[in-house]
């Protein structure tokens, strides 16, 4: 026990949960002479005990768990910081994501019982910690009130966090890696750290796919098997409807309970964001929301920049949104943990950061001034959205208009995949980054052939693009690519990346193509999720690939750029074009794949748009 002005600590209590298993827990009990009071949780696997990296100030001030308990003490909280299971100082075996539903219900239950607790519970956390969030909700415990959910929570991680559009990734190996090596049982066992350390994750990505007790880790099999769980469960099964991966299947009972979202454009989770989001504010429903949405990466509210582009110092979320994290944090917890009565929110309750309108310049650090503001209202989309069509030409051009009737053609290799230039990834490095960047080979990305040619020059790469803008484009919402297609391989992938192009400038001769978001679709998924269709040499078919929502204005003199390829790795595995299971490729064939455009098979992006803001 440690005793302050502020707080008392009881340290690493151990928490039973209903197979016995024991979860280690940090209570933190204001010392105001009350005897109850209501309850701040975070459930973590990343050391509760530890720093959180995102906690951070504009200014710079890193902010300590134990910081942040004396603030909401001080406020008349009792704060808890919990270690998941087989992490840290907790007891049991480790399995990503799907224990998180019944250790944070009976760990609710447990807080519920205790003196100190008058009966009300509120969570907060980033990314896993806003995964084990969702995933308690989903079960209606008694006592939770209100929840901050910070660049996570899934809403099916089918669709997002594991795989996408049928493709799986690759998030999840790099994790995976890192993760077995701050594991317990690491800890524990030299042995088992050292040979992990010795392996080159990097080299490993080179050899593609692994197999299961050859893969680098095959050294802790509690973290080679639930990785390989995820990569080869193809299909939408009943393993992906599990609790904690799936709170779609959880919406009709979730509690009415207000919800504080965070995410940003460059995020992994930004349609886990916006589904639940919109689930919460479902009709019938009637606790109040909010949605913050910012152009970082993942939990970087507080850099102003993605990767190579600097959107400028009002995207900073400090000072901007509120005040800081910590205390818009603290007046949500106040008002809903507190009190009946709504926080005033006269700006609305969504903010959203529109990227884009910066000069183009190259600033000081190097990047990009790419520039954007915080625009507020109180839906997602926001009101006077509408839909656009640009149809894509036999020239490669995008038109409003659709044309003649052509085939173009391009091949996929497995062997020699298109190359990761950023995007909407997190838990990638050493391997690969999100963020915004000018696509091109880089050798400071994995997989280039280093040049630092345009991707655009890639044989394998079909580059649409509009005549520069005469207006402001300003894309608020969802993306669709809806491409007629065919291919000699019974399976193939296809990708699109929407691409912001700059016109050349003193700082940029040769232009800048800024990527905005991407998605993936695996043709054998294109009539269900549950049951392969496997492509016919010559047949046309339908897909739809789904990027990420996105908002950014495509200024006047710039283009629009769309560019249609059949590998985005290392974000996603890379499909064999064999039709083998998925997570195999032994027999690694080069698609030849065909995108028609015109007539009855006209190819479309559709973009939701705004009036310029």
């Amino acid at each position: 026990m440690t005793t302050n002005t502020s707080y008392t600590l009881l340290a690493n209590q151990m928490v039973s949960m209903r197979d016995g298993v024991r979860l280690a827990t940090d209570i933190y009990l204001p010392n105001d002479g009350q005897q109850s009071w209501p309850v701040i949780i975070e459930r973590t696997p990343y050391n509760k005990s530890a720093f959180s990296r995102s906690e951070i100030n504009r200014d710079g001030h890193k902010i300590s768990r134990e910081e942040m308990a004396k603030t909401f003490c001080q406020q008349g909280f009792v704060v808890i910081f919990q270690d998941c299971r087989g992490r840290y100082r907790s007891e049991g075996e480790f399995i990503k994501y799907t224990r998180e539903g019944e250790d944070g219900f009976d760990t609710y239950a447990w807080i519920l019982a205790q003196p100190w607790c008058n009966g009300s519970i509120g969570s907060m956390g980033l990314s896993y910690a806003a995964h084990t969030q969702m995933a308690v909700a989903c079960l209606n415990p008694p006592g939770l009130k209100t929840m901050v959910l910070d660049s996570g929570g899934f809403h099916n991680a089918f669709r997002c966090g594991a795989r996408q559009g049928g493709a799986f990734e690759l998030k999840q190996a790099t994790w995976a890696f890192k993760q077995a090596a701050l594991s317990p049982l690491a800890k524990e066992n030299p042995q088992i750290k050292t040979a992990l350390s010795e392996e080159n994750i990097r080299d490993w990505f080179a050899k593609m796919p692994w197999q299961p007790g050859h893969s680098p880790l095959r050294h802790h099999p509690e973290y080679e098997n639930y990785l390989f769980e995820q990569w080869q469960e193809g299909f939408f099964t009943d393993y992906w409807k599990q609790l904690g991966i799936y709170a779609e299947g959880y919406y009709a009972t979730l509690p009415d309970i207000p919800v504080l979202f965070m995410s940003s454009w460059y995020d992994a989770y930004v349609p886990t964001t916006l589904s639940n989001f919109n689930a919460f504010r479902a009709e019938g429903r009637q606790a109040p929301q909010r949605l913050i949405m910012g152009p970082w990466l993942h939990g970087d509210r507080n850099i102003t920049y993605s990767g190579n582009a600097e959107f400028g110092d009002e995207a900073a979320f400090d000072q901007h949104i509120d005040k800081d994290w910590l205390s818009c944090r603290l007046e949500w917890f106040n008002t809903h943990l507190k009190s009946n009565t709504p926080a005033d929110t006269p700006k609305g309750t969504v903010s959203l950061f529109i990227m884009g309108g910066g000069s183009g310049k190259r600033n000081e650090d190097g990047r990009i001034e790419h520039g954007g503001h915080w625009v507020h209202g109180d839906s997602w989309p926001l009101a006077d959205t509408s839909t656009q069509q640009w149809f894509l030409q036999h020239d490669m051009s995008l038109s409003r208009k659709s044309a003649k009737e052509a085939t173009l053609c391009f091949q996929s290799d497995p062997r020699h995949p298109v190359p990761t230039i950023g995007g909407s990834v997190t838990s990638g490095l050493p391997v690969f980054a999100g963020g915004a960047f000018d696509q091109r080979e880089s050798p400071d990305f994995f997989g280039t052939d280093g040049t630092n040619m345009p991707l655009a020059a890639r044989a394998d790469i079909l580059v649409f693009q509009t005549e520069p803008l005469q207006e402001d484009l300003v894309v608020a919402g969802k993306v669709k690519i809806k491409l007629w297609v065919d291919s000699d391989a019974p399976d193939t992938d296809f990708t699109a990346k929407l691409v912001d192009v700059y016109p050349p400038s003193d700082d940029y001769p040769q232009g800048y193509a800024m990527n905005i978001t991407d998605g993936i679709f695996r043709a054998r998924y294109r009539e269900s999720w549950t049951e392969a269709k496997w492509l016919e040499k010559g047949k046309v078919v339908e897909i739809t690939i789904e990027p990420f929502e996105t908002c950014n204005t495509f200024k006047a003199g710039h283009r629009l750029r769309l560019d249609i390829a059949g590998s985005n790795f290392p974000h996603f595995d890379c499909n064999p074009n064999s039709g083998e299971p998925e997570g195999q490729a032994r027999k690694k064939q080069i698609a030849t794949n065909n995108v028609h455009v015109g007539g009855i098979h006209a190819s479309v992006l559709e973009i939701d748009v705004l009036p310029n803001v």
